[in-house]
């Protein structure tokens, strides 16, 4: 179990790089992000996995087929989409209140696992994952003014956030429901096989997306604003093969080893690597709400961790 825990703060570390590239790529939209990068994905698992592609593909049955595309699209891309949709609708500070849930959400969702520690004994674990949560949340809307938007528009914003908190908890379950009952492919295969399902899935969605906006995407205004499609390429092929390859590998090892009421905490590693990396970027120190609340979420952890080993031990 300790090595999942091990490989579930990795796979945060990893994940946490995802926050950092809107800021870096802000003259493409999230479409365009989300299809380049899982293009790339593809590619490089493909790459990976090319010599021994015809096994595997051989290896796979319907059940299979199924699960990768019900995971790229529920893991990958519609959860990205609907997640920078609500940021774009609702604005950031009520899509990250919505999307801070999902630790909780996947612990209550899972409760009933086989291996899952009964809630009663999370109880206190959670509530100071929630206490984490809210401090974080607080401060963005102390500091976070956001454009004004109809309310039409803030509702959709907040339905979209909705379904991405939804996608998210749903994938996270069923994949390690599906990881725990099926052997018959490793970690890093089947980190594979979804990386290149997930690219191939993105790959048809990109040519839509060109046949319908081509005048856009090849305008003439693209240098000028800062469309660089060189390191567009460069930015996603490295965000593919350190978030996607790399922490994907990582979180299905983690899945494997972790009941799922762990996992659903473990996720919270993403949000503070995201932090770290935000406060790297901007050059400042956290403010006191978000020092509180990093300090609530890794007692949380903590915490959570050492009931799931007490039960084990027992």
């Amino acid at each position: 179990m300790w090595n999942g825990v091990l490989c579930g703060l990795l796979a945060g570390a990893m994940w946490g790089m995802v926050f950092i590239v809107p800021e870096l790529m802000a003259a493409y939209s999230p479409l365009e992000l989300a299809v380049g990068r899982y293009i790339a994905y593809g590619t490089i698992a493909a790459g990976l996995m090319l010599p021994r592609l015809g096994s595997l593909l051989g290896r796979l049955d319907r059940a299979d087929y199924l699960a990768l595309v019900r995971h790229a699209l529920a893991g990958n891309i519609v959860y990205y989409m609907l997640l920078s949709l609500g940021v774009k609708l609702a604005g950031v500070a009520p899509t990250s209140l919505i999307i801070g849930v999902l630790p909780i959400s996947v612990t209550l969702m899972g409760h009933k696992d086989h291996g899952s520690v009964p809630l009663r004994q999370l109880a206190l674990p959670l509530l100071v994952v929630t206490a984490g949560i809210v401090c974080i949340n607080i401060d963005v809307f102390t500091h976070d003014g956001g454009a004004a938007t109809a309310p039409g528009q803030k509702i959709i914003g907040v339905l979209c956030a909705t379904g991405a908190l939804l996608c998210w908890s749903w994938y996270t379950l069923d994949n390690a429901r599906y990881l725990k009952r099926n052997a018959h492919f490793s970690s890093g295969e089947w980190s594979a096989l979804y990386g290149l399902s997930s690219g191939l899935i993105a790959l048809v969605i990109g040519l839509a997306a060109f046949a319908v906006y081509h005048a856009d995407v090849t305008g003439a205004a693209g240098a000028a604003s800062g469309r660089h499609w060189g390191t567009f390429w460069l930015v996603n092929a490295a965000l593919a093969l350190g978030a996607s390859v790399i922490g994907n590998h990582l979180w299905n090892v983690a899945s494997r080893r972790v009941p799922v009421t762990l996992s659903g905490q473990l996720i919270l590693f993403e949000t503070l690597f995201a932090l770290l990396y935000g406060f790297l970027y901007k050059q400042q120190l956290p403010r006191p709400l978000e020092v509180t609340a990093i300090a609530l979420l890794i007692v949380g952890v903590v915490w959570s961790v050492r009931v799931h080993a007490l039960e084990e031990a027992h």
